[in-house]
């Protein structure tokens, strides 16, 4: 199983909102951040959310098959010196296999390419335990746990903040 990260293009917006919205593929919503209440996008929504494409979104693909997208984007906005990275599979057919792992990898890869940033996060839920098992598993370090900020589905979770060092990246990747 082949997975790589890449640039989306105008032809992959159709496929990539049919793997998130059509049929009523939607189980991934309940695991990214599902507190927020996100709409469904209808594909008018969703290209336009795509009209300004950058390095900080890409498709990511298994075998050929686009499944999801990697993204990233400044927790401090135009000071542009915090990043979080996030990354959706969309179909639960492929989560469980190893793929949202060797993307955070790649991912991780470029995001420090493209930057001259010192630190890359990631925040998640304790809810999603699938998405802390990845971090856990590539060395990024658990940095922040905020005790019952999330509500979902009647129960209040943690808000759970991994990062890791470009350093201790590096250090990890050349081992």
């Amino acid at each position: 199983m082949a997975v790589t990260i890449k640039p989306l293009t105008a032809s992959d917006i159709l496929p990539l909102w049919q793997l998130a919205y059509g049929k009523g593929n939607s189980e991934w919503q309940n695991w990214n951040g599902p507190y927020f209440h996100d709409p469904v996008l209808t594909l008018a929504e969703f290209q336009q959310k795509f009209k300004s494409h950058n390095w900080m979104r890409q498709g990511i693909w298994v075998d050929q098959t686009l499944v999801g997208e990697v993204s990233a984007y400044y927790e401090d906005g135009p000071l542009q010196r915090w990043l979080d990275v996030g990354i959706v599979i969309y179909q639960q057919q492929s989560w469980q296999h190893g793929i949202g792992t060797q993307a955070l990898k790649l991912w991780l890869d470029l995001v420090f390419a493209q930057t001259d940033l010192p630190h890359v996060g990631l925040t998640t839920w304790s809810g999603n335990v699938r998405m802390m098992r990845v971090a856990e598993k590539l060395g990024l370090n658990l940095e922040a746990r905020v005790p019952q900020v999330r509500f979902w589905q009647g129960k209040y979770w943690d808000s759970v903040k991994y990062g890791v060092l470009r350093t201790d990246w590096q250090h990890l990747n050349n081992c």
